[in-house]
């Protein structure tokens, strides 16, 4: 009996998923284990297993295409067998079309051309969508592409709106995911010409945000140029930089941040870093714990100490945690992203240095769990710019998480040994943004002072 493939669901936040390239085609004979298609969310890319053999019967999207999550995208079985059924309701991509007729034949001749989803009489040679006339090719490709039409500028005869609109809607923007686009149509919603979504489609969070409708830009002669000159190039902003940059914009717009600076005694995790390196030369222990680590392990200790900050601020609420998922500010080729290592209060110092590296690799690999990467699955973060020399920085708190800690590299400064002789020490910088609606100035600079504390008098078990 045939089996249907659909698009995994990565995390509870993700609606569709753009499928990148597939490693299996229609004919091709498929084992269990065979990697049958690639495809990515904003910020991670994955490979989908077959979960059994057979022979891939039919291949329902394109490659390029953002497919819906639960979405049917390939049907395997044995050959020659009868899949009518599985493929009701399949996308246009999966019937054997004829080929693309001018805009301008008689509707008989294109009906063939339109989407199975197409529920408009094929003799209509207009179909209306709400107030606005569209033909039913444009209507194919606008669900297809997930169209926002209330963006579409029409060029067709008689104010109607014809392929070639749709084609530039979607040049430009305009796109809705599946489930936006379902709440939009049952509740009247607007969504924004550019949302959070992949490739900028408004997802369902977008919905409501949206202005007067724009009239839908001219395509850009290239795919991410916006503009361009004898010397300058205007450019999209990739799916990960409008997520930053929303999240950051949203951060200093919806909280009361302050940052205090403070500096630690680097000499006890120094001390603690050669013993850990000499260790694993010695084939004592299978993992290089960084200073890093060591800076997680004393951020973790001082949390359980002072819970008031282990918390989410919800405006009217204050959710507090029991215990410590930590996220670690991880660079990438695709931006920076935040994971989070859950149960972190439970890791030995071996432990915690495995999951974080784990986590950062995953991030680089661009195969983590979108679910970690939300920020509400950690309940407080670490960015550690140390290693770029960085002496002093304001990081920006990843709401609703009450506060961030920012790592900063070591420095040798003056320090009273007693008996006034004094000497120059390495110091580590410690920079906490934290929320001042959710933490009082005083428990803020008690808790860094902490944070130094446990860092200065740090001891662990390898």
């Amino acid at each position: 009996m045939a089996s249907v493939v659909i698009m995994p669901k990565q995390g509870q936040s993700v609606e569709s998923c753009i499928l990148t390239e597939f490693k299996k085609n229609k004919g091709d004979k498929v084992a269990v284990g065979d990697i049958l298609f690639a495809y990515e969310t904003d910020k991670a890319s994955f490979e989908e297993e077959s979960k059994v053999a057979g022979t891939v019967l039919a291949v329902l999207y394109n490659e390029g295409d953002e497919i819906p999550v639960l979405e049917n995208v390939m049907i395997i079985g044995e050959e020659g067998e009868n899949i009518d059924d599985l493929l009701k309701g399949a996308p246009a991509a999966a019937a054997e079309a004829a080929p693309a007729a001018p805009e301008a034949k008689p509707a008989a001749a294109i009906a063939p051309e339109i989407s199975v989803h197409e529920t408009a009489p094929a003799a209509a040679a207009v179909a209306v969508e709400g107030k606005r006339a569209i033909s039913p090719r444009a209507k194919a490709l606008a669900e297809k592409l997930n169209i926002n039409l209330a963006y579409v500028t029409a060029t067709g005869p008689e104010g109607r709106i014809i392929e070639r609109d749709i084609e530039a809607a979607a040049a430009s923007g305009a796109r809705q995911t599946p489930l936006a686009a379902k709440i939009a149509a049952e509740t009247g919603a607007t969504a924004p010409v550019s949302g959070s979504g992949l490739a900028g489609m408004a997802r369902s969070a977008d919905l409501g945000k949206a202005a007067a409708a724009p009239a839908a830009a001219a395509p850009a002669a290239k795919k991410d140029v916006l503009e361009s000159g004898a010397d300058f190039e205007v450019r999209k902003l990739t799916n990960i930089r409008k997520v930053i940059a929303k999240s950051m914009h949203a951060s200093l717009q919806n909280s009361a941040q302050l940052t205090h600076h403070l500096s630690a005694d680097a000499r006890r995790i120094q001390a603690l870093r050669k013993q850990a390196k000499k260790m694993l030369e010695e084939g004592k222990l299978d993992v290089n714990i960084t200073l890093n680590d060591f800076i997680c392990m004393a951020v973790i200790r001082a949390l359980k100490k002072f819970p008031n900050v282990n918390t989410h601020f919800l405006g009217d609420s204050i959710k507090y945690f029991n215990k410590v998922h930590l996220g670690l500010a991880v660079d990438t080729e695709r931006g920076l992203m935040v994971p989070c290592v859950k149960n972190a209060d439970d890791l030995s110092i071996c432990g915690l240095s495995r999951q974080l590296k784990e986590v950062a690799d995953a991030c680089k690999k661009g195969s983590i769990n979108p679910d970690i990467l939300s920020p509400e699955a950690a309940t407080f973060t670490v960015s550690n710019l140390g290693n770029y020399g960085v002496e002093i920085f304001t990081p920006i708190i990843n709401l609703p998480q009450s506060a961030i800690l920012g790592v900063n590299t070591i420095v040798p400064r003056p320090k009273d040994l007693g008996g006034g002789v004094y000497a120059f020490v390495p110091h580590i910088g410690l920079s906490l943004t934290y929320d001042h609606r959710s933490i009082d100035g005083g428990e803020a600079t008690r808790f860094l002072k902490q944070i130094a504390t446990e860092i200065e008098t740090l001891e662990v078990e390898f």
